[in-house]
């Protein structure tokens, strides 16, 4: 079993002592997002690896040579400001962190995401180019691969349009796009890919790729695991994998997040944390029904 932490919500950021917590604990229990009364019960003696995804991974760097299991860690890391990302720590302070995980785990585990790149009177094509060169310039050596994305028309996007003001991306957009960020990553040693989009830009030197391939979990697990479930209608490359988050948890409230889709009960859902807690919202309940998940 891969353990995703988390595509729902900022474990990393918010979270990390109710994690430690858990893997001490020797379990982790989960709330069935669409049916509250399933809980899935995760021992952790069944995990193989972690995959974590965060915009600020300092809270658990400190912990990090104590997680006795494979880890990749991925780190979003897009150049907006606090009109579109309020809660997100300095980008500096993120790339410092970045290099010391680097060093902990190995840079073949580290992978940027500049994830989603979206277009508007602010953030032009102009603004993005020259802020993906200077991430390239201040990664090299410490990481081997970014992964991009672009903004997707979620229900957060729609609520937040007269903030956000997206520019639809023309071909001749996503030409610059492809043959600058490529030719940037090239020149410091970085590979540079698409995360699931239609358009993967391939012809202008991008790889082809996953975020978690079956490759790499065996690289890391020596395992073999299926394919992971439906995104947009398709089936996504990447590995199956357990997300333990859960939806309209996460402070950093950016303006195109997919899995805050209602804002005002993010703070409600965080005052119901409770770090000794086995679920990552509010405790167990006499009624609720566990099972342990096999995988």
């Amino acid at each position: 079993m891969i353990l995703f932490v988390s595509g729902r919500t900022d474990i990393i950021a918010y979270y990390s002592k109710w994690f430690i917590n858990r893997l001490e604990a020797g379990y982790i229990d989960v709330r069935n997002p669409f049916y509250p009364k399933l809980v899935s019960r995760i021992m952790v003696d069944k995990i193989d690896a972690f995959l974590f995804c965060t915009k600020n991974p300092h809270p658990i760097i400190d912990y990090l040579p104590h997680i006795k299991k494979p880890i990749v860690f991925h780190v979003t890391l897009t150049p907006y400001l606090k009109d579109i990302e309020p809660n997100v720590p300095d980008k500096k302070q993120i790339i410092d962190d970045i290099k010391v995980i680097s060093k902990i785990i190995g840079k073949e585990f580290v992978v940027v995401r500049y994830d989603p790149i979206l277009i508007n009177h602010k953030y032009t094509l102009d603004y993005h180019l020259k802020a993906f060169k200077k991430l390239c310039e201040s990664l090299d050596g410490y990481i081997e691969r970014i992964i991009i994305s672009f903004v997707d028309d979620y229900k957060n996007v729609r609520k937040n349009s007269n903030i956000l003001n997206i520019r639809e991306l023309t071909d001749e957009d996503l030409e610059i796009i492809g043959k600058n960020f490529s030719m940037m990553a090239h020149n410091h040693h970085i590979k540079v890919q698409t995360c699931f989009e239609k358009r993967d830009l391939t012809e202008f030197g991008f790889i082809k790729g996953e975020c978690m391939s079956k490759e790499l979990a065996y690289k890391l697990t020596n395992k073999k695991f299926a394919k992971g479930k439906l995104r947009k209608g398709n089936l996504c490359n990447c590995v199956s994998m357990v997300d333990i988050g859960s939806y309209n948890s996460c402070l950093n409230k950016c303006k195109y997040c997919y899995a805050n889709y209602e804002e005002d009960k993010i703070y409600q859902n965080y005052q119901l944390h409770d770090d000794n807690s086995s679920l990552l919202i509010g405790t167990l309940k006499e009624d609720d029904i566990i099972k342990e998940r096999e995988g």
